[in-house]
């Protein structure tokens, strides 16, 4: 099988892992919905191998901005909705498939202005669809204890509460409203990472990123949502950047496919709804040398791709389930 096409020189970012995307859902035909649309990376590549047609979802109104010099080239092969794709199935209807690009996208990272980078002056911010509470919201009006949860749960970061300390007691003295204050507060409660380590707001930018735009949320839900919009033989095809994230993919996918087993063995059998996907990755897909070299930004990143049966839709799982982390208080 040969490599797909990719998009053109133009597009603005390089869309992580399109090939090997594109080679686990070959041959691509019928009506596809690209639910995290960003710089189109995904919805153009769907496009050049055989899409009929893509409908972009994003909730970012900057997305359909940026596309506006080419979008219309394709003329009424992409429909361009504005909104979540948690509601996708309130979109479209017996798609061919549904690819995913989760996380945050370059273009949101390179605007000082969103707020999103941690290596660049902004206002703390960080709202993919630039309405609701904002970070600087977070940071300045959570207890303590919320936002060491935040940290911890949501960022992964094991010096949350060290952290969520050192925020309440800054603010006290003056609001903290911009990227670069956030950072220095966080850098002086961390050692000096060695060469080879990320920086140390990292982690507090990823939790504080995922709570604000409700990531995990939104990924539960997309999930359950796509299981409704694709029809018999459509493909779901999720990229992750975390281990969060990851988890939640590869247990959505166990379990709408039936593998999930017995908890306890010496526990009567229970009925078992029939499986609605099958797995096509046995094991999550990263990138290889050749893609590592081009973009770095592709090391974390992981493909997930199941296909749907002829079952119903299933019943709604709890987000526990899955290994959806949950802040206290919040389920």
């Amino acid at each position: 099988m040969t490599d797909a096409v990719p998009p053109s020189d133009d597009a603005p970012h390089i869309p992580v892992l399109l090939a090997p995307l594109l080679r686990s859902v070959t041959p691509v035909s019928g009506r596809w919905l690209d639910g995290t649309f960003g710089a189109g990376g995904y919805t153009r590549g769907l496009l050049e191998v055989g899409a009929d047609k893509v409908y972009g979802v994003d909730r970012d109104p900057l997305a359909f901005e940026m596309a506006a010099p080419w979008v219309s080239d394709y003329g009424a092969r992409i429909e361009l909705v504005e909104g979540v794709f948690s509601k996708m199935d309130e979109y479209a209807q017996d798609l061919d498939g549904v690819v995913l690009d989760l996380g945050v996208s370059s273009m949101q990272l390179d605007l000082a202005e969103r707020g999103f980078s941690f290596m660049k002056d902004g206002p703390l911010d960080m709202r993919m669809s630039q309405d609701g509470q904002s970070a600087a919201d977070i940071v300045n009006e959570a207890s303590e204890a919320e936002i060491a949860d935040i940290l911890f749960h949501y960022g992964e970061e094991r010096a949350s509460r060290r952290i969520a300390r050192a925020i309440v007691r800054e603010r006290t003295a003056a609001p903290i409203t911009t990227t670069l204050a956030l950072t220095e507060i966080i850098e002086k409660c961390l050692p000096r990472p060695k060469p080879g380590q990320s920086h140390p707001a990292t982690r507090s930018f990823q939790g504080l990123r995922i709570a604000v735009n409700d990531e995990y949320g939104e990924l539960f839900r997309g999930m359950m949502a796509a299981e409704r919009a694709l029809k018999p033989g459509g493909l779901l095809a999720v990229v992750t950047f975390h281990s969060i994230e990851d988890r939640m993919v590869k247990r959505f996918m166990q379990s709408r496919a039936g593998r999930t087993g017995n908890v306890n063995r010496y526990a009567p059998e229970t009925e078992k709804e029939q499986p609605t996907f099958e797995l096509i990755t046995r094991k999550a897909v990263g990138p290889d040398e050749d893609e590592l070299a081009v973009n770095p930004r592709s090391r974390s990143a992981k493909l997930r791709v199941a296909r749907r049966t002829e079952a119903p839709a299933g019943d709604e799982i709890s987000g526990k389930a899955i290994g959806m982390p949950s802040l206290r208080g919040k389920g």
